[in-house]
């Protein structure tokens, strides 16, 4: 029973300091980018460079930029990449966009700058970018003969025009702004400007309570919960409360509950951007670079979505909102069993099997990612509780490129669209690539020069240069005259 409660402790700290730490400044303004990216891009904005007959040197990077733009994770991606390749974007660019999509996208690499730093997403944007466009080549140049025979009739489609609206352009961008100010630890965000105090006697004698009840392990990873953290907590759940009466039917009406829901939502941005420091007596209120820069993009926000049509501002929200039904849930699941498996993991398993940037090493973590699949988000809250068990930093990012990438119910859906060949295929590139990029970073990170990863960087482009360049010749060939 005491071992039980033992789990259940480090699961719930676990899933009240990461609501407190990490869900408000990144993921609140990213789930309102996503539904905007899903209700305001018009479709043939983002695929018409897909399609087959497209120059392969536009189409894969377009593929990786459509990928970025779509903040969902591997099961929600499939369905998007069967549309698209069935409308016509060749075989290449659709596994680039498929490939890159979970792993690349706004979401997944801002968050993977706040908890593992702006280094590891730097190179996990990097990786991803060059190996998913390498798997595409690569699948492409593998099944060539198959991609020519598949239906092009649609090609047209990727190349009708689409303007996206003003208002929608500015408000996406203010939505940008607003996860960037919240986001980047650089000055003058991080700096600190006047403060003041309210008289909240209680405060203190509140953040020693919260830590007798959630204590933790800082060698663990663990963060534990500030008095700050208590109160966003709080606000959370009344966001979660009106939510549900105010978004629901959000594409039919908007009501009192929709204000609520969205002012709750900026408060709790803003309260976040502050510093809250118990004191004796009081509670210290600073102000912050951070909230000032919060404040500003808010306001943008506000501006350009009151210029938006009713219809297109609902179904943005609709669209956020389903979002938040579909990921959250299973990411408050996920970090509660993360909390759960740092009581029983003990950090010499990790060190003994990874803890070196070794073949092996980064084989294990590959398999871990292709087995042990979790959602996306949560894969980087999981990369963290390793890299502090003592983890290499190579192989962590070996798993964090396979994990969001290959998981049964996926392979599945992937298979019901292009076979179970190209699947397995698939699967083989992914596994070879991402120890590949496990291999190399870790390398970096032991020491290895600018020329010599400049060099491997180098040649690897060449190699894809050429690769591309033959693929190209290979469309123009079975171009009709």
């Amino acid at each position: 029973m005491e071992y039980t409660l033992r789990l259940l402790a480090g699961g719930a700290g676990s899933l009240a300091s990461y609501l407190a730490a990490h869900v408000l400044l990144c993921l609140l303004p990213a789930f309102f980018i996503a539904g905007a990216m899903t209700a305001l891009i018009p479709k043939a904005s983002v695929t018409r460079w897909l399609g087959r007959n497209t120059p392969a040197q536009l189409s894969y990077p377009a593929a990786a930029l459509a990928g970025s733009l779509i903040a969902v994770c591997s099961c929600t991606i499939v369905p998007l990449f069967a549309g698209i390749y069935r409308k016509g974007a060749g075989l290449g660019p659709a596994v680039t966009f498929l490939f890159f999509a979970p792993a690349g996208n706004i979401m997944a690499l801002a968050y993977t700058g706040s908890i593992l730093g702006v280094e590891f997403a730097l190179a996990r944007l990097l990786m991803c970018l060059l190996f998913g466009i390498g798997i595409g080549v690569l699948m492409a140049l593998l099944f060539w003969r198959d991609d020519a025979s598949h239906d092009a009739q649609t090609d047209r489609l990727f190349a009708d025009q689409a303007r996206m609206a003003p208002a929608a352009l500015g408000l996406l961008l203010s939505l940008v702004a607003l996860l960037i100010a919240g986001t980047l630890k650089l000055w003058p965000l991080t700096a600190s400007l006047p403060s003041f105090e309210l008289p909240l006697g209680w405060a203190q004698s509140w953040q020693a309570t919260l830590f007798r009840w959630l204590p933790f392990d800082a060698a663990k990873g663990e963060e534990g919960v500030s008095f700050q953290g208590s109160l966003l907590i709080g606000l959370l759940l009344l966001i979660a409360a009106t939510a549900w009466q105010g978004l629901e039917d959000i594409l039919e009406t908007s009501n009192r509950w929709t204000w609520l829901t969205l002012g709750l939502s900026a408060a709790t941005l803003l309260v976040a951007a502050l510093r809250l420091n118990p004191v004796a007596g009081a509670l210290e209120v600073v102000l912050t670079g951070r909230a000032l820069a919060v404040a500003l993009a808010l306001g943008a926000v506000i501006h350009y979505a009151r210029q938006l049509p009713a219809e297109d501002w609902r179904a943005w929200l609709w669209e956020a909102w389903r979002f938040v039904k579909q990921i959250f849930v299973l990411l408050v699941a996920g970090v509660f069993v993360v909390g759960m498996v740092r009581q029983i993991i003990r950090p010499e398993w990790i060190e003994s099997l990874a803890g070196s940037n070794s073949l092996q090493a980064n084989a294990v973590a590959v398999g871990f990612g292709v087995f042990m699949y979790f959602p996306t988000l949560v894969e980087v809250p999981v990369a963290r509780m390793f890299l502090d068990l003592g983890m290499h930093p190579g192989p962590l990012l070996a798993y964090l490129m396979a994990d969001p990438e290959l998981s049964l119910q996926s392979l599945l859906m992937v298979a019901a669209v292009i076979g179970r060949t190209k699947t397995a295929a698939y699967v083989g590139l992914v596994t070879l690539f991402s120890i590949g990029a496990g291999l190399l970073y870790g390398a970096w990170v032991d020491g290895l020069g600018w020329p010599s990863l400049v060099s491997v960087l180098g040649l690897l482009l060449a190699v894809l240069a050429t690769a591309l360049a033959w693929l190209r010749r290979r469309q123009q060939a079975l171009l009709p005259a």
